[in-house]
């Protein structure tokens, strides 16, 4: 049974145990698409495609972002950018982007089956535990987006450490993703392929596991507060939305769950990316990976702890353009990926 076939079930019959005379003033949602629902060869076919493209549209932001972390003396946002057009043209903004779609493609399949498997499962037996459903769903969501960033980082973790390799220019001279991954491999080893690997972890878990967490609610607290302008009274008395309505509160609940995300772990994502393309040479290169306690006491000693924050509008902009397309996508896409029969519906 999935969440909302269990969730459903639990409020029939708390509704005959108890009728409520506000019933029909409730706003009824869409049922959200689940697991099981699913077409799963045309979900991640598609999904391939689609997010290919979100990919591509934010990927200068990326690249930003990764030059404010790593440059030294910092630069703000707009010189960073600017330094990037003058000396390497508008290509610059897409270094190692080949790279990154080429990991991007299996991690967000690994990404999306974790995360739909996860949040269908946890959902279900949160709801047969007695467990509200508002409750019940922020739990899945937030279970669903930790064991999803888990499983993806096992994959994306060394194309990460690659494509950021490549993001910045240095006397390093890689000359492609292929050339980039055997250097690394020839001077640390398959371990250099997994260098910040705890960190990306400690960063992406909880960062997913706010950020859809952050959504259920979000979108919850849009509804309940002014999801009635949004909605239309049927002849049976119930408010139901039109389908640019809820595309609408799905994409302002994104922007402010990847705002939130954003946040709450920039710092971790900072010393993240350093140990990832920094050494532990005097000059940040020309040495071996730098350690946790090496890369925030070097933040610390350029620039104290705002130094961790380096790069925080990029990459608040990049989680709440890329959560907002992410998520309207996302749903998108399970729309298009749902069994039919006949063309009639669920299957």
């Amino acid at each position: 049974m999935s969440l909302a076939a269990a969730a459903a079930a639990a409020t029939e019959e708390e509704e005959e145990a108890s009728p409520s005379p506000s019933r029909a003033a409730e706003i009824h949602l869409p049922a959200d698409i689940d697991w099981q629902m699913l077409d799963k060869s045309r979900f991640f076919f598609l999904g391939a495609a689609l997010f290919s493209g979100v990919s591509f549209a934010l990927y200068p932001v990326v690249v930003l972002k990764t030059r404010q972390q790593i440059c030294r003396p910092h630069l703000s946002c707009f010189k960073t950018a600017a330094s990037i057009v003058r000396h390497e043209g508008f290509p610059g903004f897409y270094r190692g982007f080949g790279t990154s779609l080429t990991g991007t493609i299996p991690a967000r399949a690994l990404y999306m089956a974790a995360l739909e498997i996860t949040k269908s499962g946890v959902g279900t037996v949160a709801v047969r535990a007695g467990v509200p459903e508002p409750a019940a769903a922020t739990v899945a969501n937030a279970a669903a987006g930790l064991s999803a960033a888990v499983a993806a980082q096992l994959v994306w973790t060394p194309i990460d450490v690659i494509s950021q390799r490549l993001m910045v220019p240095d006397d390093r001279g890689y000359r492609g993703g292929v050339d980039a991954f055997r250097k690394i491999v020839k001077s640390d080893g398959l371990r250099g392929l997994y260098r910040g690997f705890g960190m990306s972890i400690l960063t992406y878990a909880p960062s997913n596991a706010v950020w859809w967490a952050s959504y259920s609610v979000s979108q919850r607290l849009i509804w309940g507060g002014i999801g009635c302008h949004f909605c239309k009274e049927g002849s049976d008395g119930v408010l139901r939305p039109d389908s640019k309505a809820v595309v609408v509160v799905q994409g302002a609940s994104a922007a402010l769950a990847g705002g939130m995300a954003a946040l709450i772990t920039m710092p971790l994502d900072t010393i993240k990316t350093r140990m990832q393309v920094m050494d532990s040479g005097d000059d940040g290169r020309g040495g071996r990976g730098l350690s946790v306690g090496q890369t925030v006491r070097s933040l610390l000693k350029e620039g104290g702890w705002t130094a961790c924050y380096r790069g925080l509008g990029p990459r608040w902009a990049s989680m709440s353009v890329s959560a907002t397309t992410m998520i309207t996508t996302y749903e998108f896409l399970k729309r298009l990926s749902t069994k039919r029969i006949d063309g009639m519906g669920y299957e």
